[in-house]
């Protein structure tokens, strides 16, 4: 039987699915054909395979050989699938051992000379294979580090064929694959982003105090002031103060990053939240992901378990702003195609800085405020209310004066941080048996009724705000949450007025009040 197996993985976003490769030789004329629903790249890999197998000194048998990748009905995208094939059709040929290649997963594109290059998503693959069983996994030894931090999982780095070949030789006699001694890199110990502290910012002290609310809640922030006024500061070290990533968030910031080819050097388990911060020239398909062929991770997937930050948001486009709406909400985003639905986690915190008008001195400088009336509305109105209407915190900054100067500088990261830490151990005790774990992602419903309800004489001044229109149902359900993360770095077992009124206060300084 002239039949070799082995596996690979598929992926859709950061979803795997386990491919079972398969190679036939039979007689007839010369033909190398893939099929099984490959693309481009994919389907190219005939070339490539007969290639390297010839120059690592394994060279194909000059008939018609016959790959199928299976299950056919999910697309096959990239090179990712050039050693699974070779070792198949080596497997088929009589080079490989059928029994040890066919439950191996392989993952790696060949150079034509036989050498493995590294590929992209070998992370989430290599996750993928786990979830499906599979205990041994075959990857170039440029992917050996992020594939090693799968646990459970065997990793056999390779730098070419010619040793792959020379490893399933050595596995005749015992009917499997030699152990591997490869280990996964360490984790990075947790700590601010060097030369970030938010001792540095001077002066805002309000400002000071929202940024230590939306770290605690994981509330969504829109900073607005004149330039100068320390927006892009504060926002830049909302990170320093965040709690470190568990392995799990590290792993799912990880695979996003694996999936767009952008893993750094030296690679560990950074549980340091990531923070992304996009030009205001990005396109919807660069905020939220797409692309042609492949559908690629956006800004806001990058973001994941941390700070996406829009500098001078008024200037982004209108279409992509709007185009967080949806992802705020459930957490995750979805790129429909012809042929495919994309899912990408974006499980992100909002942080937005803005010009109070085009010039940017209407804050305490009116004066010089150089811009007609309708254009400082029309520039506020850049930001739409149901987007403001999603963010908890919205704060005017005044412009920094002398006075702020000499009072020097504020609290350090590592200060702030630790009341943040206990401000989030309360939340994940309070929330332990609920589908959530922070305060800003708590249902509306499970804060107005049942067990977790106010008294009417502590929820006064946020009824009355519903009941004349300042407030809509989602912003009264916003200053609920908002004002459990003010009792909790309060110290208060539950909120009362003072902490609802903080929350109302701090959230009725967007645009429009401004």
């Amino acid at each position: 039987m002239n039949l070799g197996r082995a596996r690979s993985v598929a992926l859709t976003g950061l979803e795997g699915a386990l491919v079972h490769v398969e190679a036939d030789i039979a007689q007839g004329l010369p033909h190398f054909a893939v099929s099984g629903l490959p693309d481009a790249a994919c389907a190219q890999s005939t070339d490539r395979v007969r290639a390297a197998t010839t120059n690592s000194g394994v060279p194909l048998p000059q008939r018609r050989i016959t790959v199928n990748l299976s299950p056919a009905s999910i697309p096959k995208a990239g090179s990712i699938f050039d050693l699974a094939i070779a070792v198949a059709a080596l497997s088929a040929a009589g080079f490989v051992p059928r029994d040890v290649a066919a439950p191996v997963v392989h993952l790696g594109e060949l150079a034509l000379d036989g050498s493995v290059r590294a590929v992209r998503g070998v992370l989430p693959s290599v996750l993928a294979a786990a979830a499906a069983g599979v205990a041994e996994v075959v990857v170039p030894a440029a992917n050996a580090g992020e594939a090693a931090l799968v646990p459970g999982v065997t990793v056999h780095p390779v730098r070419d064929l010619a040793s792959l070949v020379d490893l399933y030789a050595m596995s005749s006699a015992t009917g499997a694959l030699p152990p591997t001694s490869w280990q996964a890199t360490e984790s990075a110990e947790a700590g601010p982003p060097p030369g970030s502290d938010l001792a540095d910012v001077v002066g805002q002290a309000e400002a000071r105090g929202a940024l230590e609310l939306a770290a605690a809640g994981g509330h969504h922030l829109l900073l607005m002031g004149p330039p100068g006024a320390g927006k892009t500061m504060l926002a830049e070290r909302l990170v320093s103060i965040l709690p470190p990533l568990d392995h799990q968030q590290a792993l799912e910031v990880l695979a996003v990053r694996s999936v767009l080819g952008t893993l750094p050097d030296g690679l560990v388990l950074d549980p340091l939240p990531p923070f992304v911060a996009p030009h205001h020239s990005a396109s919807v398909a660069a905020m939220v992901g797409g692309g042609s062929g492949v559908v690629r991770p956006g800004a806001i997937s990058q973001a994941h378990h941390g700070v996406l930050f829009l500098d001078e948001a008024p200037e982004f486009r209108t279409s992509v702003l709007q185009s967080l709406r949806q992802p705020m909400e459930s957490g995750e985003v979805v790129v429909a195609r012809a042929r495919t639905t994309v899912r990408y986690p974006a499980r992100f915190q909002l942080v937005m800085a803005a010009n109070p008008c085009p010039c940017g001195l209407a804050y305490g400088k009116a004066l010089d405020c150089s811009c007609r009336p309708r254009d400082r509305l029309a520039y506020a109105g850049r930001l739409s209310g149901p987007l403001l209407d999603r963010v908890d915190l919205q704060v005017a900054m005044p412009a920094l004066t002398t006075r702020a100067l000499r009072d020097g500088a504020g609290e350090s990261s590592r200060a702030v941080g630790a009341r943040v830490a206990g401000a989030r151990a309360v939340q994940h005790e309070r929330w332990a048996v609920e589908a959530w774990s922070l305060n800003a992602q708590a249902s509306g419903s499970a804060l107005r009724r049942g067990r977790w309800r106010l008294p009417r004489h502590v929820t006064a001044d946020i009824d009355r705000a519903l009941d004349r229109g300042l407030l809509t149902l989602r912003g009264y359900d916003r200053v609920l949450r908002l004002g459990w993360t003010a009792a909790d770095l309060a110290g208060h077992a539950v909120p009362d007025a003072g902490d609802l009124g903080m929350a109302l206060t701090l959230r009725n300084q967007g645009p429009v009040a401004a």
